[in-house]
């Protein structure tokens, strides 16, 4: 019963999980979409202005326009369309925080790793390393690296993150402190790592986390 029970809370958080990315997914692109269509509509009153001699505030107008290209120009180019929406859409969160990101990724297309599977590995690690920069929030300067490549037929992933305090280790891993279902996070990385023949390492230090894994990607 309680083997069944664990089970079910995974399901849930799981899906919860997805929905919650596929929102975060979802806002970007609209985001973009939404920026392009009006594109017409500010050169048109970029032009408007210059015409009547009104340079400050056509400069003006340029400087609002250039903030918010900065916030919806995160769309990554990994050579993975599923996981370039889904790292884009996690940088952009990262960088509303006030957390500097820097990517290197090139993963191709038609993995093993399902979609789904690529969203709750990635979404996980990624949730856990912004956790742990918020936990750091009195720190100045909090970041988080990610390398992502093909070694061979393998798919590697690092990353290091700003931390809190050293956290406890339990069992082969490191729980979230939050309560509630996002303990399942890393419980759900390993096991679908471990399905695919892979594995992950997780190290914690006072103001640093680091999370490493190597798995069978291509055929």
């Amino acid at each position: 019963y309680l083997r069944k029970k664990t089970y079910q809370k995974l399901v849930e958080y799981q899906t919860e999980q997805s929905r919650r990315h596929l929102g975060e997914v979802q806002g970007i692109y609209r985001e973009m979409r939404g920026y392009k269509h009006d594109f017409h509509h500010h050169l048109q009153t970029i032009r408007g202005q210059l015409e009547a001699g009104e340079v400050d505030r056509a400069l003006a107008y340029i400087g609002q326009l250039d903030e918010q290209l900065m916030r919806v120009d995160t769309l990554l180019k990994t050579g993975n369309v599923a996981l370039d929406a889904l790292l884009s859409a996690k940088v952009s969160q990262a960088k509303a925080a006030g957390i500097a990101v820097t990517v290197k990724a090139h993963v191709p297309e038609g993995l093993l790793l399902t979609d789904l599977e690529l969203s709750i590995v990635i979404g996980n690690l990624l949730d856990n390393a912004i956790e742990g920069c918020r936990e750091a929030e009195g720190k100045a300067d909090r970041f988080i690296r990610i390398f992502m490549g093909m070694k061979g037929k393998m798919l590697y992933f690092s990353m290091l993150n700003t931390a809190g305090k050293k956290q406890k280790k339990e069992g082969s891993f490191f729980l979230s402190r939050k309560e509630g279902m996002h303990g399942f996070g890393l419980r759900r990385v390993e096991h679908i790592l471990m399905e695919h023949g892979g594995w992950c390492k997780y190290n914690s230090e006072d103001g640093a986390f680091t999370s490493e894994f190597l798995v069978p990607a291509l055929e």
